[in-house]
Order: structure tokens, then C-alpha cells, then sequence
């Protein structure tokens, strides 16, 4: 699908434009989200540029994502979306969005719904840049946006699942503990937040490489210039911020395994103490059951309450001693 978006009283609008049609006049952006053969044959006519394939597009070397070509410019960005949409970042995905600026107009080309395509569209709604540099500029700049506030959501799941780990409520006096479904849970959460972090930083090295190669390439216009660098600087702090981001993870992950280990130690630890606090009155029994002839006690009248009385005591007094030394 082809849309067209041309000049009208200082906005943008845009109109649908088919493979046998022609591309209005005044049209400085054009955007193709899974376009046919037919429309990239027709769209590389009307403007004089080659359309990448999907294939292209999935290329990773910086050659082949940042080029210029018959004095239009070549760019592949990697864009990070349903990051904002998830409520457990599950959606997080990676999406790729070439992008050509063509001598008289810019072309967008995408296989997925961009949630910044359209915020893009309805800001030139109001009011449009007036050249088509000055447009993927703006395009940049909210996608930069929209990443910054995706990597603040994934700041905000990680901040609530180290309260949840460390900060827990502490009821009469006794900390709250997690069993060990929770804390599995919190490592799948780690993983998702995990997950949807490199795909928001390798978006970010992505528009950062972009943004250094558009300060080369373009022409060398005062507001254009400040405009990049400043967005540079800009994924410089998202990127150290994704990285510290992500050095929080690693240490989250490990000492959630650390308080796996430490809750099955505890539960080990209980089992032996009682073994111990059993094994007294274990052997009391295993004395008295003993079927021997000549026992002191097998005529007595209160050998049995006694026998009963000495289990207890030896079941009891080892329990007070593990309390006493903290074991429980």
C-alpha cells in the first residue's frame, strides 16, 4: 500500500496512490507499508530511486543499511515496538524501516504497523516541515521519543520487580517471604524486561549510527546540523542508560537465584532439624521395644508413662536448642 503526502496550507495530507497512478504534485513524503512489486516498480519511476527488498532490509553490515546512491540517501533503522503497548512487555518486538531521501521527497518503507509512522502523519496534520530533510528529521526525533519512553516503561518493570524482591512489606515485625513460584516468576519477568531492553538498545545504537551518518551526508544547514547532534546525544544517554539498565538486570537475575538457593537451603535446613528433634525419642523407642527377658523396667507399673515423658523431653530439648542458636 502507497500513501501519498503532499503540501496544503502548510500541513501535509495524504491520498492513496495505486501502482497505475501517478503521485500528486507537491509530494514530499510517501510511505510504503508491504508494498507489491508493481508499486516499488512504479515508485523507483516516478522518483529515481531503487526500493530495497524485505530481504535487504534483514542485512546487518553498516554498508548495506547507510549508503547513498544517485545522490539519494539509504537508510535501514532497527525500530522497537510494543514495548508501551504490553503491560509485561511480552510484545516487545524488533521491526526494520528503510528509509530514502530522494531529491524532492522521502519514502518510508515498513512490513509492520509503526506506531511512529502514524504519530508522524498526524503531527504534519497540524503543521509540516517544509523540505523533506527537515522531515526525516522530524521522523527521527519521534522516534527517538517514542524510544526513550519505551526504555522509561522497561526502567519502571524493573524498578517493580526489585520492590517486589527486596522491598517487601514487613508484617508484626517479620519479613514477608516469596516461595519459589514467585521468585521463578520474577526471573521470567527479568527475561521478558531482559528481552525487550536489547531490542530498545539495538534500536537505539541503530538510530544513532543513522543520525552520525546524516551529519555527513546531508547538506550543512545550521538548523539541521544542531538539530543531529543534539539528537545524537541524545541515544548517547539512552544508550549508557540501556546499559545501565541492563547491568541492573544481571544483578537482579543473580540474586533472585541466590534467594532460590536460600529458601530451598531453609527448607533443607528444616527437614534436618527435625530429623534431629525425631531422633532422640527414635532411639528411646527402639531401646524400650527391644524384647529382652531381664529389663529393669518391663515389670515396673510406670515404665510406660516414664518411657512416654523421656521421648517427649528428648524430642523437646533439641528443638528449644535449635531455637536457641537460630537454626529455626
Amino acid at each position: 500500500m502507497l500513501r501519498a503526502y503532499s503540501h496544503a496550507g502548510g500541513r501535509l495530507t495524504a491520498q492513496p496512490v495505486g501502482a497505475s497512478d501517478t503521485l500528486p504534485a507537491g509530494t514530499v513524503w510517501v510511505d510504503m507499508l508491504t508494498p507489491t512489486p508493481a508499486e516499488d516498480t512504479a515508485l523507483e519511476t516516478a522518483l529515481g530511486v531503487e526500493i530495497p527488498t524485505r530481504d535487504d532490509l534483514a542485512e546487518i553490515e553498516a554498508s548495506s543499511r547507510l549508503y547513498t546512491d544517485n545522490g539519494s540517501i539509504y537508510m535501514t533503522l532497527s525500530v522497537a515496538t510494543g514495548i508501551l503497548q504490553s503491560k509485561d512487555l511480552l510484545a516487545a518486538e524488533l521491526h526494520p524501516l528503510a528509509l530514502i531521501l530522494a531529491p524532492g521527497a522521502m519514502v518510508t518503507l515498513r512490513y509492520a504497523e509503526l506506531t511512529v509512522i502514524d504519530r508522524l502523519a498526524a503531527h504534519c496534520a497540524r503543521t509540516a516541515p517544509a523540505t523533506p530533510p527537515a522531515l526525516l528529521i522530524q521522523l527521527l526525533d519521534t522516534i527517538v521519543d517514542r524510544l526513550a519512553d519505551s526504555i522509561e516503561r522497561i526502567a519502571a518493570e524493573i524498578d517493580a520487580i526489585n520492590r517486589q524482591a527486596f522491598r517487601r512489606v514487613v508484617p508484626r515485625g517479620r519479613q514477608q517471604r516469596l516461595s519459589n513460584l514467585a521468585l521463578q516468576s520474577l526471573i521470567q519477568r527479568l527475561g521478558t524486561a531482559q528481552d525487550a531492553l536489547s531490542k530498545a538498545r539495538e534500536s537505539a545504537v541503530s538510530l544513532s549510527r543513522a543520525a552520525s551518518f546524516l551529519v555527513l551526508s546531508l547538506p550543512k544547514e545550521a538548523s539541521q546540523t544542531a538539530a543531529l547532534k543534539s539528537m545524537t546525544r541524545d541515544l548517547a544517554s539512552l544508550t549508557d542508560h540501556a546499559s545501565y539498565l541492563g547491568n541492573s538486570i544481571t544483578f537482579l537475575l543473580d540474586t533472585t537465584l541466590g534467594l532460590i538457593n536460600i529458601e530451598q537451603n531453609a527448607v533443607l535446613k528444616i527437614f534436618s532439624v527435625f530429623a534431629i528433634v525425631f531422633m532422640p525419642p527414635t532411639l528411646v523407642a527402639g531401646i524400650y521395644g527391644m524384647n529382652f527377658a531381664h529389663m529393669p523396667e518391663l515389670d515396673w507399673q510406670l515404665g510406660y508413662p516414664m518411657a512416654l515423658v523421656l521421648m517427649l523431653a528428648s524430642a523437646v530439648l533439641p528443638y528449644l536448642i535449635a531455637r536457641w542458636r537460630g537454626w529455626l
